[in-house]
């Protein structure tokens, strides 16, 4: 009788747990039993453990083999434990030392003929490997890279299982021919990255060198819209969540687009918990195994709202919050998505993520994100353009905006009309509008700012700051706060929606580098807030 035991890593959403692969050898009729609550793909994994054990040169034992994977209550799913079950395998028929595989953490599908295929999720199954104590682990070699972004994780990645079998037994390590020819893809990363799995806009995530032209939206190729970029520099600094409304060809979906290029670059734990997300969803690109600037997901209208929050069949995976995660959720023509998908982001909008509860169990995924919401006034879209002949009567036009509920909308600390743009700005007369590289740069100032105030406490953005500490902990000027006092007891502001000026007006002084807000930054807050026209207009270009 042989026993061996291997760990690989079952995910549930972007969380992992180690699982414990036993493998068995009795006398007895030949046989493979493989217990432990697998779903049909790793049921599959007996003829792809047996094929490429065979393929690989060494012998399939011809006994009972039982395997079992441990917590059986924990289910598992996906191709990443063969390679765990085929080195437990390999253990208890003693063609490699057993002790050798006992605390060494395995991942990655095998191939008929013994290669080792890369699997989705490897940062996320590393971490948790890392937390529970484990530091040895076997990885595919194209999924190294992203196996080594974890401290003090000690990677090896193998193209086969010869391979690896050569390690554990002291032998000289085959080298393994090219994927194919020179110039073509890999095709063993073909399963890596899931086609239309991702919600983004393709917009380039790399910043220019020195001497390069710039390869991504540039905010000075947005013509006029004065008020509607000082409110993205607003959004981009506190985090705080925008609403713009306009007609069509105003420039909505412009300036939404040029919005993750004045966010500052992703801290080092940001960058890990996106890639995590990013790989367990199959759209980390190859050869990037580290995202290092703010996601930018824009789904389609038409998205249903599974697709926005996440879920689908078995183990709910990532959607579109969880994928703009320290990022920006862009919802384009927002009065056309079904209003059950849009009321279900007014929980991530609060608690920066989401649950979802399903019968394969329940997940919990990371969603704090900047959301900008972008909308015609009406279903013609010339509502508010004076002698543009719109036809849509007032009951239309009524349910059309009531398709954003008063408490989604409650959760938007900015709303912006955007006017349709002059023909003097359209041609340049106006002059250019201030390039991306200068407003990030007021943005990270403003950041550094709210960051150094916010030390030693669990927020980071003004965005996030409870409203009970901004009333108490961190006050206003004096008087500063009359005209939002006044509006609360006529109606025109929440309880929530003061909170929500406060954090802006904070934002707003951050901008201006006053060391708290005055009644000025907390007019433009409820300017921007309300829409109503306070005299502050200008006080963002003030600077004093």
């Amino acid at each position: 009788m042989g026993f061996a035991r291997a760990c690989s890593v079952a995910l549930v959403g972007v969380d992992g747990v180690v699982v414990e692969v036993q493998a068995d050898l009795e006398p007895g009729l030949a046989a493979f039993t493989l217990v432990g609550l697998p779903d049909k793909t790793l049921v599959e994994s007996r003829d792809r453990v047996r094929a490429a054990v065979v393929n690989s040169g060494a012998a399939w034992p011809q006994k009972k083999l039982t395997v079992g994977l441990s917590p059986a209550s924990v289910p598992k799913s996906g191709a990443g434990f063969d390679l765990a079950v085929a080195a437990a395998v390999l253990g208890a028929a003693e063609v490699v030392d057993p002790a050798a595989i006992a605390d060494l953490v395995l991942i990655g599908e095998l191939g008929l003929d013994g290669r080792v295929r890369p699997v989705r999720g490897i940062l996320p199954a590393v971490l948790a490997a890392a937390d529970a104590g484990y530091r040895n682990v076997v990885v595919p070699q194209q999924c190294a890279a992203e196996a080594m972004l974890v401290p003090d994780a000690c990677v090896l990645g193998v193209r086969s299982l010869r391979q690896l079998i050569a390690v554990l037994t002291d032998g000289e390590v085959p080298e393994e021919e090219a994927p194919g020819p020179q110039g073509r893809p890999d095709p063993m990363l073909a399963g890596l990255v899931v086609p239309g799995a991702g919600l983004g806009t393709g917009i380039s995530q790399r910043r220019p060198g020195e001497g390069e032209a710039a390869d991504f939206p540039d905010l000075s190729d947005v013509a006029g819209q004065h008020g509607a970029r000082r409110a993205l520099e607003v959004a981009a600094s506190g985090g705080h969540h925008l609403f713009l409304s306009g007609p069509p060809g105003a420039g909505k979906t412009m300036l939404a687009e040029r919005i993750p290029w004045i966010l500052p670059p992703l801290s080092r734990q940001d960058s890990l918990e996106v890639t995590a997300v990013h790989s367990v969803a199959g759209i980390l690109p190859p050869g990037e195994p580290l995202v290092a600037r703010p996601p930018y997901c824009a789904p389609h209208h038409s998205a249903t709202m599974q697709s926005l929050v996440g879920g689908g069949a078995g183990v709910p995976r990532p959607g579109a919050v969880s994928l703009a995660h320290r990022g920006v959720l862009f919802l384009d023509e927002a009065a056309e998505f079904s209003t059950k998908a849009l009321d279900a982001l007014r929980q991530p909008l609060e608690s920066g993520h989401v649950v979802i509860a399903r019968a394969a169990g329940v997940v919990r995924l990371p969603a704090r994100f900047l959301m900008v919401l972008a909308a015609n006034p009406c279903p013609c879209g010339r509502h508010t353009l004076h002698g543009a002949g719109c036809e849509c009567p007032a009951s239309v036009i009524r349910r059309y905006q009531a398709r954003l509920s008063g408490p989604l909308l409650d959760r938007v600390d900015l709303r912006v009309e955007v006017e349709p743009v002059t023909r003097s700005d359209l041609l340049g007369r106006g002059g250019r509008g201030e390039a991306t590289v200068a407003v990030a740069d007021r943005v990270r100032e403003a950041r550094d700012r709210a960051a150094a105030r916010l030390a030693d406490t669990p927020w980071r953005l003004n965005a996030e700051v409870p409203g009970h500490e901004l009333r108490t902990r961190w006050q206003a000027a004096p008087g500063a706060l009359a005209q939002a006092e006044r509006d609360l007891e006529r109606g025109l502001l929440t309880a929530r929606g003061l909170d929500r000026v406060l954090r802006v007006a904070w934002t707003v002084a951050d901008l201006r580098a006053r060391d708290r807000p005055e009644a000025l930054d907390v007019a433009v807050a409820l300017e921007l807030r309300t829409g109503i026209a306070r005299g502050a207009a200008l006080a963002m270009g003030a600077g004093s």
